[in-house]
């Protein structure tokens, strides 16, 4: 019980201790004077070094962006990928002048998009030969676009909220009253981002959780089916169900006949805040859904899944996470401002999500380790049984 000399949330002698420490460093760190010392202090100039750089990089972000856009635009990972060229072999095949095609070249450089070779020509660098066939990354990379529009003025977005944005309009189901009257044309291009990212995700899930455990699987929110069509290469045997609004349900269906799944793959469409879920199915999977929503929407389906699941069944949800150790700009900073923009959801930390699973019904919830967390974590829910 909580007392009047003992609040809850009275931090501990040890975490008053550790405040007054960093209210100490950030005091040092705000003085010009130190400042100047610790740049010049052999033992502290690394340090300070560091931080500068990290600083300008914030400022400097959307710069680095917009390199990395102009170099997907103009394929320049493609052509790179032929053998280094030099800037007078580049400039007519990318259609900019010599003087551009350098400054390009040395930003992309700088970056490790590119790197410089022998006799004046650039090759792909690092970061650049990861980009050569990740289409979506690279499709990410085009959307973003709209995000910084809805950026451009992040005081107004955020004193505004919930508001009519670009994001919004390319999410249309997260402002719509009735989403599973959407038609097809209103649907297809944020699905078809949906699938063109899809894979990468899919990987991390499917290393981080054996879906050959179970007998039947039903993704909830399953776009044109990527995911499922993954899921059907590792475990050929299991059954597939696949729940979205009627004009996403409809391509689904399209491409599991075009793969030859039909047989094994079923098909509802609806939309999970007024339709029943399809039942039979003894694992779960949201992938990507849960932080396009707010708790209540989320309290409610977690709610219908245990229903729809039966005693024994497990729920998957995988998404990036709020607070995962080495991805918190993913989570928090990235994720934040863009569900914002959307104008739909949150980010939520794993106890978060725990704490709506339990109200929910589930009882066992553990995380499964993914071998990219930025990319997404996993955490498994079950009902009954705990194997």
């Amino acid at each position: 019980m909580a007392s009047a000399d003992h609040p809850v949330d009275a931090p501990g002698t040890g975490a008053a201790l550790l405040d007054r420490l960093l209210s100490v460093r950030d005091r040092l760190v705000a003085s010009p004077r130190f400042r100047h010392w610790a740049a010049r202090f052999p033992l502290t100039r690394p340090v300070a070094r560091r931080r500068a750089r990290a600083l300008f990089d914030l400022c400097a972000g959307f710069v680095y962006s917009q390199v990395l856009l102009a170099c997907v635009r103009l394929k320049l990972f493609d052509i790179l990928a032929e053998g280094p060229q030099t800037p007078e072999a580049l400039a007519p095949r990318l259609d900019l002048p010599l003087d551009s095609t350098t400054t390009l070249l040395r930003a992309a450089a700088a970056l490790r998009l590119a790197e410089a070779r022998s006799g004046g020509r650039y090759g792909l660098g690092p970061l650049g030969a990861a980009m050569l066939g990740n289409d979506g990354l690279a499709a990410m990379v085009e959307h973003h676009g709209l995000l910084y529009a809805d950026l451009a003025d992040p005081v107004a977005l955020l004193k505004a909220g919930r508001t009519r944005t670009g994001l919004g309009g390319f999410w249309p189901y997260a402002a719509a009253e009735q989403p599973a009257g959407l038609d097809r044309g209103t649907v297809t291009a944020y699905t078809a981002l949906m699938a063109a990212s899809q894979p990468m995700v899919a990987a991390e899930v499917l290393g981080a959780y054996p879906v050959r455990r179970h007998r039947c699987i039903l993704d909830i929110g399953g776009g044109n089916g990527t995911f499922l069509m993954q899921v059907a290469q590792r475990a050929p045997d299991l059954k597939l169900m696949l729940f979205d609004l009627p004009a996403v349900a409809e391509q689904a269906r399209e491409r599991f006949a075009a793969a030859g799944l039909s047989a094994r793959a079923t098909v509802v469409g609806g939309s999970f805040r007024s339709d029943p879920l399809p039942t039979g199915a003894d694992l779960v999977t949201l992938v990507r859904i849960v932080h396009d929503h707010d708790d209540a929407t989320v309290l409610a389906l977690f709610r219908a899944i245990a229903e729809a699941l039966g005693p024994d069944g497990t729920l998957l949800i995988a998404e990036p996470m709020s607070g995962t150790a080495g991805a918190e700009p993913v989570g928090d900073a990235y994720f934040g401002l863009y569900l914002m923009a959307m104008g739909s959801g949150r980010p939520r930390t794993p106890a978060e999500l725990e704490a709506l699973l339990r109200q929910a019904g589930f009882a066992h919830i553990e995380m499964a380790r993914t071998s990219t967390p930025l990319v997404a974590s996993v955490l498994v829910a079950r009902l009954g049984r705990t194997g």
